[in-house]
């Protein structure tokens, strides 16, 4: 894992780059919704609308681990992601991990899991 992926990636998550460097034939899962997408193209496409209707404005993430595993390709990040809720203009960060596989600069799977019960508290009105 190179630190121009991970920089990469944090600058998607805060609106500096339009995509997250996916491979086209990427897999894109989130578990705990039971969503899955088979390549970069439907993921785009099925979230496209769910991402625009979102009611924060990212300003700041943060790696809080990066464990390197036994696997040259797969790295598991801990992250935590923040902003400002547009609706209440409440300060709310969420942590988030995610298992990837990079393949030549690509990510070719990206499985995250996330605090949805921390995501559902910060958009909630106070």
């Amino acid at each position: 894992m190179t630190d121009e992926v991970l920089k990469r990636i944090e600058d998607y998550f805060l609106g500096r780059r339009p995509e997250p460097m996916l491979a086209p034939d990427a897999v894109i899962e989130d578990p705990f919704a039971r969503r899955r997408y088979e390549s970069a193209a439907e993921f785009e496409e099925a979230t496209r609308e769910e991402r625009a209707a979102l009611p924060v404005r990212f300003e700041t993430f943060r790696y809080t681990a990066v464990h390197e595993t036994a696997d040259p390709e797969v790295t598991v990040l801990e992250y935590e992601l923040g902003g400002t809720v547009l609706t209440t203009g409440r300060k709310a960060s969420a942590p988030f991990i995610a298992v990837m596989r990079v393949r030549d600069g690509q990510i070719v799977l990206w499985r995250e899991y996330q605090d949805k019960q921390a995501i559902a508290d910060a958009l909630r009105s106070p």
